[in-house]
């Protein structure tokens, strides 16, 4: 959806038979502006899900469960490190970065090539968020436990995401946001290397059992035959 026509379609969204709806790249700061946030999104700085409450239009953000969901049942124990490097400054990487932060990682460090932005989202999370440009990837990859993209690099119609996962350490963790495709050339150069992924998929399936929760009252779970079944339908599109 064009951002500008982001505020009327959220307006009427009730109106048009919706009881709530997610929302992605890159609607998910100034959708904040356009519902009720809770504390939760406040705090993140984004809002990924949309729902009714005693007819409030009201925001949240399960980017954060569904990614650190995701992260436990994909790669257990990724949280042993203590330096990860996430790619991006949007709205999913705020998400990210709390997630990280939340769970005990010691340094989250931001790569964007615009400085500005990293800095303002360091500036807003604290010191243990360290603003870095692109040209420090390489420099800081030996280092990192976990690399996570949150750009739309590798998506399809995107340029892929070059990156040299063989500077990675051994036990390092490669998570990607992008599900489609399923395998980003990121991913498939990280499990060719023999490490662990987490790919969009996943996070995007567990992020939406608390949106499912909060629209229909009943909380799903993710299951491999749940996974099977999006995966097929994906396939297909």
């Amino acid at each position: 959806m064009p951002p500008e026509e982001l505020a009327d379609f959220v307006a009427h969204l009730g109106h048009r038979g919706f009881v709530g709806a997610n929302v992605t790249i890159p609607h998910k700061e100034r959708v904040l502006e356009l519902a009720e946030p809770d504390a939760r999104a406040r705090a993140v700085g984004a809002a990924n899900t949309l729902w009714y409450e005693r007819g409030v239009l009201r925001a949240t953000n399960t980017d954060v469960e569904g990614f650190i969901g995701n992260l436990d049942a994909a790669a257990p124990g990724w949280d042993r490190t203590d330096e990860a490097l996430v790619l991006g400054s949007g709205g999913s990487a705020r998400a990210v970065v709390f997630g990280l932060l939340e769970r005990g990682i010691g340094r989250v460090h931001v790569i964007n090539r615009t400085a500005a932005r990293a800095q303002a989202l360091a500036d807003e999370f604290g010191s243990r968020v360290v603003p870095e440009g692109w040209d420090r990837v390489g420099a800081l990859l030996p280092g990192a436990g976990l690399f996570v993209n949150t750009t739309s690099l590798g998506m399809h119609g995107q340029p892929p995401l070059e990156l040299d996962v063989d500077l990675l350490p051994p036990q390092a963790v490669v998570a990607d946001i992008v599900y489609v495709p399923l395998q980003t050339q990121l991913l498939g150069a990280a499990r060719a290397r023999g490490l662990r992924t987490a790919d969009g998929l996943g996070m995007l399936l567990h992020q939406a059992v608390r949106g499912f929760e909060l629209w229909f009252g009943r909380r799903p779970q993710v299951t491999p035959e749940l996974r099977a079944l999006v995966e097929a339908d994906l396939t297909k599109a």
